[in-house]
């Protein structure tokens, strides 16, 4: 089976969230369980030197727009799966990976260039697996393609929704400019008036996926549809929720090298270690008994940071420490630095992102905080899990797929899940974790019950492997 995975980020190439982790570890756990697969992903201005190997193609021609343009490939494998990156500095090398006027058209430039290098690149893969809106406008091109070119006619689409809220909008004059003018393509693309690309994937794709059971069945509602929950209802039979995995290499606290002291499920002490490090590093007085409570996030409305503003006065009422690492919107950021300035020997802050400190973050925390208005898959908490940090999670998506609320009398469980999005629902479970927290013996059976789950990426990637064959049979 040849798979091609085809994403706008890839760890450790480029990463703004979930997606580009999700793209970095498939590849990977798809070859060590035997599949042939490949990553196609653009080569950004941030992409670092040391993760590209070699140039593969330098004469990649694209037409585009009535311009000729000479993108280059190059190869490596520093996420441990054959990858390419498509380097066309005309549309990658910008200050950042999102945030321009024109990205539907950089995305569309992709995907076009992505189908172009994978016929450069031998047999037509049996599987191409696209991922979120930026890769919609391939979704569409393969579809027009495997109707007059043999080179893909066996070839099968499967279309990945990691976030329904991002649905790649644009203006429907601009179709024929990016060469969908054909009623067929028009209409995958439109939607209330505009194109969407991500509509135009989910239209078109013989497959749809989605990084969770759960959410699988949330965008299928008004609430969390974003106006497109008709037409998911319509592919419902086509639609399969599997839940993300985590790289058990890279997110491993017996060898994590980030961290100041590793530790097994066999052996905790190492975690006491971190956690002393940690409060260390924020410059907080160490008292080893007082619970650290963490968040690690993009600071949206999505990930319930309003929840969090409401009940900050009590939590710091029982004492405990809060780590905060995180960028986003304006008015989250300053809660977080107002919160660290109203009580700096309890609170730490850091804005932006760092991942040698999430890491350290994980280890050295006692809960971690995720109250998500919506949440596709997450992995935070997943990551909490492999670290013996207990996870306090609203009961949506992939949080309410990978937590089991914890049983105090059938030892039970992996965390403390609510189901409301009010801030009352979410306190009650802080103050049951504590409870739990302060019984040191129940508190080390709820941190063994998390670390042995299995939340590999291996065990996702056979999911997906069931479903590829599923298709190519």
């Amino acid at each position: 089976m040849r798979v091609a995975v085809v994403s706008a980020e890839a760890v450790p190439y480029s990463k703004t969230g979930g997606l580009g982790d999700v793209a970095g570890a498939l590849p990977k756990a798809l070859k060590k369980i035997g599949v042939d697969s490949v990553l196609i992903t653009p080569c950004y201005l941030q992409t670092k030197g040391e993760y590209l190997w070699k140039l593969a193609i330098d004469d990649l021609w694209v037409d585009w727009r009535g311009l000729i343009y000479r993108a280059k490939a190059f190869y490596s494998e520093a996420n441990g799966s054959p990858t390419f990156l498509i380097d066309a500095p005309e549309f990658f090398h910008r200050s950042s990976i999102y945030g321009f006027r024109e990205d539907y058209e950089r995305f569309a430039f992709f995907s076009h260039a992505s189908i172009l290098l994978l016929k450069r690149l031998g047999a037509p893969p049996d599987i191409v697996h696209l991922n979120d809106w930026h890769t919609g406008f391939a979704a569409v091109e393969l579809a027009r393609l495997s109707n007059y070119d043999p080179y893909w006619q066996k070839t099968h689409v499967v279309f990945s929704i990691h976030n329904l809220a991002y649905q790649g909008g644009f203006s429907l004059d601009e179709l024929w400019k990016l060469g969908f003018g054909g009623e067929f393509e028009v209409n995958a693309f439109s939607f209330n008036g505009y194109a969407s690309a991500l509509k135009a994937g989910l239209v078109v794709s013989d497959v749809l996926t989605t990084v969770s059971r759960r959410y699988s069945l949330e965008i299928q509602t008004p609430e969390a549809g974003y106006g497109l929950d008709w037409l998911l209802r319509l592919r419902s039979n086509r639609l399969f929720g599997i839940v993300n995995g985590i790289d058990y290499e890279v997110w491993n606290p017996e060898t994590d090298p980030n961290l100041p002291a590793n530790y097994s499920k066999n052996d905790l002490s190492g975690k006491l270690i971190c956690k002393r490090s940690l409060l260390e590093s924020f410059g907080l007085p160490v008292d080893l008994e007082k619970p650290v409570f963490a968040s690690i996030s993009r600071l949206t409305a999505q990930k319930g940071i309003d929840l969090i503003m409401e009940i900050a006065g009590e939590l710091l009422a029982t004492g405990s420490y809060i780590i905060a690492l995180g960028s986003g919107e304006w008015q989250y950021e300053q809660f977080w630095q107002r919160l660290r300035d109203y009580a700096p020997r309890q609170v730490g802050v850091y804005i932006g992102y760092n991942e040698t400190l999430a890491h350290k973050i994980e280890a050295g925390a006692d809960i971690f905080l995720m109250p998500s208005r919506f949440e596709p898959c997450g992995l935070n908490q997943m990551y909490s899990l492999r670290y013996g940090t207990v996870p306090i999670v609203r009961a949506v998506g992939g949080l309410d797929d990978t937590v089991e609320n914890f049983n105090a009398v059938t030892l039970t469980g992996t965390g403390f899940k609510f189901q409301e999005f009010r801030a009352d629902k979410f306190l009650e479970k802080i103050y049951e974790a504590l409870f739990i927290y302060y019984d040191k013996e129940l508190w080390r059976r709820l941190q063994l019950n998390g670390m042995n789950e299995d939340n590999s990426w291996e065990n996702a990637a056979r999911k997906y492997v069931q479903l590829y064959s599923m298709l190519k049979d």
